[in-house]
């Protein structure tokens, strides 16, 4: 019997926005931080370096997901291409992984949000609101997310402004720090790569854009250069304003840059932009979530209690009710820095994986040169082996915990 299909709903700017949404609310409010902690300036090195592996993978992305446009993103490229060991890895590495980045997300938006005693109840509510968002269809996750990208980024135009115009920038100080070594500049990049790996939601709703073909490498490729773009001015203003000690050790930093300017009265903007740009990123990555657990229990490779689409919305509401759950724990008992970490584990291994699967594709299908696949993979690798080693031994305990899961389900379907 043909499994039940989600509705192809969303066109090209749908398509940008959701992963546009996804990587500006996940770097430019919670990931430069913890990044500077690790680099100072060093951070700038980093963040082009991060860039330059996400573009690697994002042309692997989009070239599988021209070729196999359904549901799963590379859970579904690796078993094609690798077979179904490697598919899972990717599969399970992306579940895992993003399921901490939506209690980084639901943490973010607390932190400027709400005072500090309620921020944990409020950002279960938060995962709790979006997740029934979600649940209504997708059209309704892509309308609101045009909303909240319009407001992130209103806000971070504010708070620019303001870091650089009513600030006072030392970039002669800036540039009188002292040069971190390479390790903490791979380091920061690993932590930075964190926030731009928005554009896999494109690939993991394959199975709900229109002309999939055409639609998905455009709009993964244009989500991604708007991502830069952003980045890139918001860590120099960063940089310049604050400065790398105060901003290691900033909860929020843009709403420091506002402070530091004198513009009092824009705080509040930017807090609302803040927040509205972690809860696009957590709207998106539910969806992103419950769709690679679709994928994965359509193949047993999860129950097949979660392959269920519903009969109205066309959505997997089993699934993503499942997600909503998890990341409500997590969001009650983890630390938001530690769940960057462990979240850019499980990503750097996913692209790792569809770097390699986008290696083997045949001349026909190919989009990009071959050598990008390579240099994708070396720097994934590259990155893993530099993140905080409580995130590494973190992602090498939940992996071996999936490998055993599906070890023993095999197993028993052989008997």
């Amino acid at each position: 019997m043909t499994d039940p299909q989600l509705a192809r709903r969303l066109g090209l700017t749908d398509a940008v926005l959701i992963g546009l949404g996804s990587m500006v609310g996940a770097g430019v409010f919670s990931a430069f931080a913890p990044a500077a902690a690790a680099a100072g300036a060093g951070l700038l090195i980093g963040l082009g370096i991060a860039a330059a592996v996400a573009y690697c993978n994002a042309t692997a992305s989009a070239q599988l997901a021209a070729q196999y446009p359904v549901s799963g993103g590379t859970y579904v490229y690796g078993r094609e291409r690798l077979g179904d060991w490697w598919g899972f890895l990717a599969g399970w590495g992306f579940i895992v992984g993003k399921t901490a980045s939506c209690a980084a997300m639901a943490l973010t938006f607390a932190a400027y949000a709400v005072p500090g005693p309620w921020q944990r109840p409020a950002a279960v509510a938060a995962v709790v609101a979006l997740a029934a968002v979600n649940y209504r269809g997708i059209t309704r996750t892509a309308r609101l997310t045009r909303v909240i990208v319009t407001v992130v980024l209103l806000a971070l135009t504010v708070a620019v402004v303001a870091g650089l115009t009513g600030g006072t920038p030392d970039i002669a100080g800036l540039v009188a720090v002292p040069s971190p070594g390479p390790l903490e500049v791979l380091q920061s990049a690993g932590l930075l790569f964190f926030a731009f790996a928005g554009y896999a939601r494109i690939a993991t709703m394959g199975e709900e854009v229109r002309d999939p073909r055409r639609t998905i490498p455009r709009a993964i490729v244009t989500a991604l250069a708007v991502a830069v773009a952003v980045y890139a001015v918001v860590a120099v203003t960063l940089l310049v304003v604050l400065g790398p000690a105060r901003l290691a050790t900033s909860r929020a930093p843009l709403t420091d840059v506002v402070a530091v300017g004198g513009w009092a009265w824009a705080v509040p903007v930017v807090a609302v932009g803040a927040s509205a740009a972690a809860l696009g990123a957590l709207l998106a990555l539910i969806a992103g979530v419950g769709r690679t657990t679709l994928a994965m229990a359509r193949r047993a490779d999860l129950p097949p209690w979660f392959a269920a689409v519903h009969p109205r919305h066309e959505v997997p509401h089993r699934a993503e009710v499942a997600v909503a759950v998890v990341v409500s724990v997590l969001v009650l008992t983890v630390d938001l820095r530690e769940a960057i970490g462990f979240s850019s584990f499980g990503v750097l291994v996913y692209y790792l994986i569809a770097n390699l699967s986008a290696f083997t594709q045949p001349p026909e299908q190919r989009r990009f040169p071959r050598w990008l696949q390579v240099v994708g993979a070396i720097g994934c690798l590259l990155l893993v082996a530099t993140l905080p080693s409580p995130a590494v031994l973190s992602g090498l305990l939940v992996y071996a915990v999936g490998i055993a899961y599906r070890a023993a389900r095999l197993a028993v379907a052989r008997r």
